[in-house]
């Protein structure tokens, strides 16, 4: 591969975008739809890592042996139960219930492709720590800002991340939908290189 491959980044996510141009890495953005469907044996980590892996596959016949495509998939999970996003706002409403006043932990899955079809799979976890919310403050979160994008349905780092997230342990990054060191760590093997 060369030594400066192209980056394809698979995700019409605004929050991955920044991420990665926030590390600085010139990138191009590539969008297929793709179905986030998993086998349902699969738990935690393996269903983060097979929904990121998968989503690559929709890739891998159009890629130039200079590219490097990325995709990723956040999941939060309560215990052994997924939750992806939201359906519908009383799905959003129903989920931030039931994490609310507990811990919960994020993996995001990221797969790295190559053109040569060279892949790396891996997922990063946080565990993320909610005080007890009131019915008008979910209420207000989901109405105001439609958090129907997103796993969980809310993002750390928006209005109920800031009220309602008391603790973190591991990467915020991560939490966001891309844990950035290990990505970076991952890219430098590729021959990614600070510019």
């Amino acid at each position: 591969m060369p030594s400066t491959p192209r980056l394809i980044l698979a995700s019409n996510s605004p929050r991955r975008r920044q991420l990665l141009t926030d590390l600085g890495l010139r990138y191009e953005i590539r969008l297929q739809e793709v179905a986030e469907a998993y086998p349902p044996h699969l738990r935690r980590a393996e269903v983060a890592e097979y929904l990121a892996a998968h989503k690559a596959e929709a890739y891998r016949a159009g890629l130039a042996p200079d590219e490097v495509v990325l995709t990723a998939d956040t999941i939060v999970c309560l215990g052994e139960d997924v939750l992806n996003k939201p359906t519908d706002a009383a799905d959003a409403v129903r989920m931030l219930t039931r994490l609310q006043g507990r811990h919960h932990d994020v993996y995001t899955g990221v797969c790295l492709l190559t053109g040569g079809g060279q892949q790396v799979v891996f997922s990063d976890q946080t565990r993320v720590y909610f005080r007890a919310l009131s019915d008008a403050e979910i209420r207000h979160y989901v109405e105001q800002y439609q958090p129907l994008d997103k796993a969980g349905a809310y993002g750390a780092q928006d209005w109920l991340g800031l009220v309602g997230v008391t603790r973190l342990e591991g990467s915020y990054f991560n939490v966001m939908g891309l844990p950035v060191h290990r990505v970076w760590e991952e890219l430098t093997k590729l021959g990614f290189r600070i510019t």
